[in-house]
């Protein structure tokens, strides 16, 4: 008889187990399709977003998705995406920091060409109001906007040796040629400004810093004329006299191009 309920009881607890089995079963893969379906709806929330336009909003989505699920099927694609959104919302240095990101977690990744691409493009992307006479007697501030400037200049630098055959070379080179040009424009600027306060030696390192990094720049003939009257002032005659023959052949092959 004790044999007989020991057996009973084993049968019970047996079953016991295993209904108790099947529930957690069952509850883990509702825990999972629910899981799924709210990772699905946000990514499709912020494909929406983005295809209407509103990416501060898409930028949003993105940002809880990835919270939410940071091992999710969607999780690389939101990262990529993320950067995209933060740039089309004039969200720049979110842009870089999610662009730095995505390359450090992603670097084999294929459509790694953009992050670097994206992250040049948001370096820099102020307009040419940093030409306000009231910023240049804040040099920090001045050079602050320069700063910027180039630090844009060489990510698409760096992002063009890495991937010169990418679909945004092009793209890259017309913005590193506006830089360069904006670079330039806001030296001799600056220059222009030393040398009506008489700083001459100041605006000499402006021009000189156009004519030895920006060669190709629309100022180089203007940062030579600059150079020639900061010497004629600091009685330098004889490197005046050279930087005029620098000057006039430069005037030569302009002519001759």
């Amino acid at each position: 008889m004790q044999t007989r309920n020991r057996l009973y009881f084993i049968f019970n607890l047996l079953f016991l187990l295993i209904l108790m089995g099947l529930s957690a079963s069952c509850a883990n893969k509702e825990e999972t399709i629910e899981r799924i379906l709210l990772e699905k709806e946000l990514f499709d929330q912020a494909q929406n977003r983005l295809r209407s336009g509103n990416f501060a909003a898409a930028a949003m989505s993105l940002e809880m998705l990835e919270a939410r699920y940071p091992f999710g099927r969607f999780a690389t694609q939101a990262q990529s995406e993320l950067i995209y959104a933060y740039f089309k919302s004039a969200n720049y240095e979110a842009a870089i920091s999610a662009a730095d990101r995505f390359i450090s977690l992603h670097p084999n990744h294929p459509n790694i060409d953009y992050a670097y691409y994206l992250k040049g493009m948001s370096g820099y992307t102020a307009d040419m109001s940093i030409f306000n006479p009231n910023m240049i007697l804040e040099d920090a501030a001045s050079k602050r906007d320069l700063n910027q400037a180039k630090k844009s200049f060489s990510d698409l630098s760096d992002f063009l040796l890495r991937f010169p055959d990418s679909d945004f070379a092009n793209q890259a080179r017309q913005r590193m040629v506006f830089l360069r040009n904006l670079i330039a424009k806001k030296e001799i600027y600056v220059a222009t400004f030393y040398m009506e306060r008489k700083a001459f030696v100041a605006a000499l390192n402006r021009a000189n810093y156009v004519i030895e990094h920006l060669p190709n720049s629309s100022q180089v003939e203007e940062a030579l004329e600059i150079k020639i009257e900061a010497y004629k002032e600091l009685n330098q005659s004889d490197l005046a006299d050279i930087t005029q023959d620098l000057l006039d052949a430069f005037k030569e092959k302009k002519i001759k191009s």
